[in-house]
């Protein structure tokens, strides 16, 4: 069994309150990892906060060469990383070198540092009079990761973060907290000054205690929309900035002109890959026009083909969810959901693959009939079920999505330019795809929902620097000007 520390200062820091880590696929304990105590709370913010005044002083150029550097070395360990992904989220070895390569994306990102932090000048704003503006970091900054992307919600934070010269406290989920001590090593291997990256596990009482120190300047989490909420407040309350990234019922639109059977293949990998557990998961498939039953007839072979088993076995198309919880309560919901009225057209909620029958899986499930005021429609479920509704126009498809609460993403599948054009312009989301399943952007965007989705105004990767840097305006007049004026002048 793996033990898993704290990295503080550049070391390895253990704890006594441990708690044991799970492989989803067995329910077998794999590692063992610390619960910080207050102490070690404040050892972590005290090392950061003497670490920040050197960092925010080091030349943009320097700053970004440790991210070169841990570019290459993420590349060399992509398969390590990958191992200990899969063995405590449960995902396929498979998606979780995908994870590890949108991590190297976003450290990509940070490499052009230099060039994407600055400020602006304007000459002559007034006689003889100049104005600019400089980007400064904030100091000590707060991240806060879901279990879901172990490795790359940490990179999307972490990377803009330390290039724009702050240093970066990362509180992991403790589902699955290991690869995040292994970024930090190899953060180090790198060439990052002791203090400039922090991992701290813990719970919820960690977490409040990060935001409520002064010491803390902004703090960035992505997770459930309550705790998204909670977080946001909290940090409001504490007078820091934040973003919070919450829950998601991602919508696919599919117009009468759309391929069947493209559309079965995007939907089957969307919502069933990951076993259901990812942001942009595909949860409900709006059809629009007559008859939802062609699409059905493609999806339900599908859905009935996918193997279900442990992450490290080959051939394993859809691995666990994360906890015996999780499951339950995914179980719960599809029980429920059908004693209310829907229609199972594949129900393998509660299917457990031979050999792994103490795991916690839940196979792909299709469900219809499903009333939007269910909770198999309103609430994010996370896990591998789909809703698939249907709808005569494509208005009423867009006032679907408009009037749900949740607005992380959602796509449409047609051939027509013009309801694409039409899906764009109109569509309630905050990340959009045509005829693209999970339309995640590329790092030079950013990663941002709408509505209870998300709450602050900015998201992750190239929005970072916005969040990370805090504005000063500079007003400068050089030749020399004698005489009082009482007056406020325009310039």
């Amino acid at each position: 069994m793996r033990t898993i520390t704290h990295w503080i200062n550049g070391e390895t820091v253990a704890g006594s309150d441990t708690i044991e880590v799970f492989n989803p696929a067995t329910d077998t304990a794999v590692a063992t990892v610390p619960m910080a105590d207050p102490a070690t709370v404040e050892q972590a913010l005290q090392a950061a906060a003497t670490a920040a005044p050197g960092w925010a002083e080091t030349t943009l150029s320097r700053r970004v060469q440790p991210l070169y550097r841990l570019r290459e070395l993420l590349h060399k360990h992509r398969s390590e990383l990958a191992t200990m992904i899969s063995e405590e989220h449960g995902k396929t070895l498979d998606d979780a070198a995908g994870e590890v390569g949108r991590g190297i994306e976003a450290v990509e990102l940070a490499c052009g540092g230099p060039a994407l932090s600055h400020g602006m000048t304007s000459l002559q704003t007034g006689p003889g009079i100049n104005t600019k503006s400089v980007a400064h970091p904030l100091g000590v900054v707060v991240g806060i990761t879901p279990f879901n992307f172990p490795i790359m919600i940490g990179l999307m934070q972490a990377s803009v973060a330390i290039a724009a010269g702050n240093c970066f406290i990362w509180k992991p989920s403790e589902q699955a907290p290991g690869v995040s001590v292994r970024v930090a090593e190899l953060f180090a291997e790198a060439g990052l000054p002791a203090g400039v990256m922090t991992v701290l596990h813990g719970r919820q009482e960690v977490s409040e205690a990060l935001i409520d120190s002064p010491i803390s300047q902004a703090v960035a989490f992505v997770g459930s929309t309550p705790v998204a909420h909670s977080v946001y407040k909290r940090a409001s309350e504490a007078g820091i900035r934040a973003q919070a990234l919450g829950g998601a019922k991602n919508h696919m639109i599919v117009m009468p002109d759309a391929d069947p059977d493209v559309v079965a293949d995007q939907l089957t990998s969307s919502s069933f890959g990951a076993a259901g557990q990812r942001c942009m998961a595909i949860s409900v498939a709006v059809v629009v026009g007559p008859d939802a039953g062609p699409l059905l007839e493609k999806l339900k072979p599908r859905a009935e083909e996918v193997v279900l088993g442990a992450g490290h076995v080959d051939g394993t198309e859809v691995g666990p969810v994360v906890t015996r919880a999780a499951q339950q309560r995914i179980r719960k919901a599809v029980a429920d959901s059908i004693a209310g009225g829907a229609t199972a057209v594949v129900d393998r909620s509660a299917e457990d693959p031979e050999g792994f029958e103490n795991g916690y899986f839940v196979g792909p499930t299709i469900l219809t009939d499903v009333t939007t005021d269910s909770p198999a429609y309103t609430e994010e479920l996370f896990g591998p079920v789909l809703v698939v509704l249907r709808v005569d126009t494509l208005d009423e498809a867009l006032e679907l999505v408009e009037n749900h609460h949740y607005g992380n993403g959602a796509s449409i599948f047609t051939r027509s330019g013009a309801a694409a054009d039409e899906f764009e312009r109109r569509i309630s989301a905050g990340m959009v795809g045509v005829n693209v399943a999970i339309p995640v952007p590329v790092a030079a965007y950013a990663v941002q929902g709408w509505k209870q989705s998300a709450f602050g105004n900015t998201g992750l990767n190239n929005s970072g620097w916005a969040f990370y840097t805090k504005p000063k305006f500079v007003t400068s007049r050089w030749d020399s000007v004698a005489g009082q004026d009482f007056g406020f002048r325009p310039n």
